[in-house]
């Protein structure tokens, strides 16, 4: 952390009014002090799915289905150990393992798959269960968090993804999610999964509703929680992609490529004590992630073997292994590949 560290007001005059690359010159720095090597790290794994059921039912969300719809599905056994042995012959390290908010599936069922996938894969990273689904299980199998993440963790899971955040500001989440749970409630799942030590990424899903005043106020409640805990390996930011979405036609102007480098580059000087930050080539393409590098980002993210989610938008991004790299060397930087808890594994 910085001795003159942003405040609420000075990033957004920041936002709002500095010039795009000078904010970028600003945010680069802040990087290459945490990351004085050229090195862009990245993981290899594959999204998956256990069920598309989801009560929540997200205004944003193109891939949600309601229990009686004919495409709803919960994972099999064996559909999932075939996703799990093929991205393990790919190099795979991590798998990431998120569903919808199922309403019949309690802490059992949970308990069961982790530990299920941990014995035949001792060796694969779960990294699983967004704040939204952990909240979620805790409330039908009527268990305290506390109580939920432990019985997670013992089952085998490794870390929690920050899906479900989309805006931390109460106003905004009842615009485009009503049914998903309060900011606080999000940072409360975090702030106890740290407690036990397990690691986690943050996110934000900016460009829908929100005003430029509650998305600083986003990034700051980030940064509080990591100041008491510093249990956040990353923050991915991305901009929330219209297509086949119920909240579509109410969002006038789709966040541009240049907003989105305004608010990665915002993310990495206020976020002073998170170490990573991830470009999105997911949702903005190998060409935008390739500048991105030079607003801020240090990592790639991921592979992504398989994705649905963001695809149900109508964003069809993808990228091999090989791609991958040598869109890092394009871009001038040295590729390098991690596992989940950004410890480092082989260079390309």
């Amino acid at each position: 952390m910085t001795n003159s560290r942003l405040d609420r007001q000075r990033a957004l005059e920041l936002f709002e009014n500095c010039d795009l690359l000078k904010l970028g010159e600003m945010a680069q720095a802040m990087r290459l002090r945490l990351h004085p090597q050229k090195r862009v790290t990245f993981a290899i794994d594959r999204n998956i799915n256990y069920t598309n059921i989801c009560e929540c039912q997200c205004r944003f969300c193109a891939y949600y289905r309601r229990s009686e719809d004919v495409d709803a599905f919960v994972i099999d056994n064996l559909t999932l150990h075939q996703k799990i042995a093929e991205t393990i012959e790919l190099g795979g390290t991590q798998i990431l393992l998120q569903g919808g908010l199922h309403p019949d599936l309690k802490i059992d069922y949970y308990s069961k798959l982790l530990k299920t996938i941990k014995k035949d894969f001792p060796a694969i990273h779960i990294h699983g269960f967004s704040p939204p689904e952990i909240s979620h299980i805790a409330t039908l199998s009527k268990l305290s968090l506390d109580e939920t993440l432990q019985q997670l963790k013992d089952a085998g899971l490794g870390s929690i993804p920050g899906g479900g955040a989309e805006i931390l500001d109460d106003r905004v989440r009842t615009l485009i999610s009503p049914n998903k749970i309060g900011w606080q409630r999000w940072l409360e799942v975090m702030e106890v999964a740290h407690n036990l030590g397990l690691r986690t990424t943050a996110t934000m899903m900016f460009g829908s509703l929100e005003t430029p005043k509650e998305l600083i106020e986003h990034l700051f409640r980030v940064r509080e929680v990591q100041d008491r805990t510093s249990g956040f390996t990353a923050f991915i930011p991305w901009s929330f992609q219209p297509a086949n979405t119920d909240l579509g036609p109410e969002v006038s102007q789709p966040a541009t490529g240049v907003d989105y480098l305004r608010v990665l580059a915002l993310s990495r000087l206020v976020l002073d004590n998170i170490d990573n930050l991830q470009a999105s080539w997911v949702t903005q393409g190998t060409k935008m992630a390739q500048v991105a590098l030079y607003f801020g980002a240090n990592d790639f993210g991921s592979t992504m073997i398989e994705e649905n989610v963001v695809a149900a938008a109508g964003v069809h991004f993808s990228i091999s292994l090989e791609e991958l790299v040598d869109t890092i060397k394009e871009a001038g930087f040295k590729a390098t590949q991690r596992d989940t808890l950004y410890n480092l594994i082989r260079d390309y």
